[in-house]
């Protein structure tokens, strides 16, 4: 086998898995869920971080919340809670969506389809039997 074989068949088979759609799923789900990134950092840093930063002291934002360390330099202590509420507020969103779309799924597997009608000749037996147990018993 020729190396432009193998590279061919192997060009071949990551087509075909990109073509799949769980992949294509994955990747418009990153997509999303980066642009979502912008907006939760922008509530956090935009919103939440100045009125957070009332509490922090100096009115000043939260991320400005710092703690100087001997021998130099600062712990940011406001740049990680800022990190952690992000990270809170899309654990949270996909949360919501996660059970949103499993009550989705749920009322699709709850309303079952209903039996079917037994045919003519079931319903026959049936009355046969039926009328032989009554026999049988009276």
């Amino acid at each position: 086998m020729s190396a432009k074989e193998k590279t061919t068949g192997f060009l071949a088979e990551f087509r075909k898995f990109i073509a799949r759609g769980n992949v294509m799923d994955l990747a418009v789900g990153v997509i999303i869920g980066g642009a979502f990134k912008g907006i939760t950092d922008s509530l956090v840093n935009d919103i939440l971080n100045p009125v957070l930063g009332i509490f922090a002291g100096d009115n000043e934002a939260l991320a400005g919340l710092s703690i100087p360390l001997p021998g130099g330099g600062d712990l940011m202590l406001g740049s990680f809670l800022n990190a952690v509420l992000s990270f809170l507020i899309m654990a949270f969103v996909v949360f919501c969506i996660v059970k949103l779309l499993n009550r989705l799924h749920k009322k699709e597997e709850a309303a079952p389809p209903p039996p079917p009608k037994p045919s003519a000749e079931e319903a026959l037996l049936t009355e046969i039997r039926d009328l032989l147990k009554e026999q049988k018993n009276g």
